[in-house]
């Protein structure tokens, strides 16, 4: 096992994350608890000593079933973390009663690491809210010796995370963000990274196989130029090694599912592999030749906005569209258009077309709404 330091302790460059654990019947609100335990022993026995868990995961489950599973092992043997729900607005004043409770359900007297968890546009703005004291109160945890150290994972643009910094980052220890070679570029994860770095905090990722995405939904020929590349290794692996090629990876959380999917990762991350400079902009090639059929290419020259009457926010949604439909649906771009009023919404689109006779790229912008409408009622 790779491990990293952080702070004078070894974290395993691998960690298991419990939002996919082995179900029953497909429930994903029934945990496979044999199976799992399975998965925490091999884990173990491999070296992983990192542990993520948090308050949604399996409908409530994940937290009771982690503690059950890692209440066998010595506390001194693993890092736990978990995270405040601030992905619901409606636990934003019960920070200490929820705190409390995880503490229960994980069976710990601290948690290692504590994150606001899905820090993005809807809800940065009752993060912010001092009236809700979350950051005072996980902070007095901390100096309490019951959070270990505290950051926040992210979702969210940017923008959003510059803001949840400019208030809280002098008290933020590491961030956890979808990274992957598809959204690199695609979800502008490089400018995340460089933003953290500014800041002096580490990366912790999260989704490095874009939900196995990045391990068996790649198309034939893309799969085949990456096969190529290495071919003695399979293409999660090589996933993988592209994250071990950026400095301020720490800890990689994969959410494995199935003990062949920890033996896999396991043997990844018994060696850092990091890629070449040449493998690294073919593997940005690939990610580009996926990305781009399913995509809008919009250039966000912004022409369109001083043209539309609704004045919409055509660029921003063009891009949200572009990332329900590549992913093929998912939580983000419905999630970041909850903190859109409904005026501004796609649905808002009167198809005037009078955006598309300004559009250098000629989109059919007000289908492209009409159609992203549909896409969202659909779930």
């Amino acid at each position: 096992m790779i491990y990293k330091n952080f702070k004078g302790q070894k974290l395993s460059a691998l960690g298991m994350g419990a939002m996919r654990l082995p179900v029953v019947d497909g429930n994903d609100g029934k945990i496979d608890e044999a199976a799992a335990k399975e998965m925490v022993a091999l884990a173990m026995k491999g070296g992983v000593n990192y542990y993520d868990t948090a308050w949604g995961y399996h409908s409530g489950q994940s937290e009771l079933v982690m503690g059950r599973l890692l209440k066998e092992y010595p506390r001194e043997s693993f890092y736990l973390a978990t995270k405040f729900p601030g992905y619901d607005l409606g636990n934003m004043d019960k920070v200490e009663e929820i705190f409390e409770e995880q503490l229960k359900k994980c069976q710990v007297d601290y948690f290692d690491f504590y994150l606001f968890h899905n820090v993005c546009e809807m809800n940065i703005d009752a993060y912010l809210d001092e009236s809700y004291g979350i950051c005072r109160y996980l902070m007095a945890q901390k100096k309490a010796g019951r959070i270990r150290h505290l950051g926040f994972s992210a979702h969210g643009s940017c923008a959003v995370m510059k803001r949840f910094l400019e208030a809280y980052g002098k008290d933020m220890e590491f961030c956890q963000i979808q990274l992957n070679y598809l959204d690199w570029t695609f979800q502008d994860a490089k400018a995340k990274v460089e933003l953290l770095r500014e800041w002096g905090i580490p990366v912790w990722v999260m989704e490095p196989l874009r939900g196995g995405q990045l391990a068996s939904k790649i198309p034939a020929e893309e799969a085949a130029a990456l096969t190529a590349l290495r071919p003695q290794e399979k293409i999660p692996a090589l996933a993988f090694r592209f994250l071990q090629t950026i400095p301020e990876v720490v800890v990689t959380l994969s959410g494995m599912s199935s003990l062949s999917q920890l033996e896999e990762n396991l043997a990844t991350y018994a060696q850092e592999k990091p890629l070449t400079s040449a493998e690294w902009s073919a593997v940005l090639e690939v990610a580009d030749r996926i990305v781009r059929p399913n995509s809008v290419p919009c250039t966000a020259c912004r022409y369109c906005t001083s043209h539309c009457p609704q004045g919409l926010d055509i660029p921003e949604l063009l891009a949200l569209y572009n990332e329900h439909r590549v992913t093929g649906g998912g939580f983000i771009a419905p999630m970041a258009l909850m903190a859109y009023p409904e005026e501004k919404k796609p649905s808002a689109c009167i198809a005037c077309r009078s955006c598309e006779a300004v559009c250098p790229q000629q989109i059919k912008i007000s289908e492209i709404l009409a159609d992203f409408g549909k896409r969202l009622a659909a779930g």
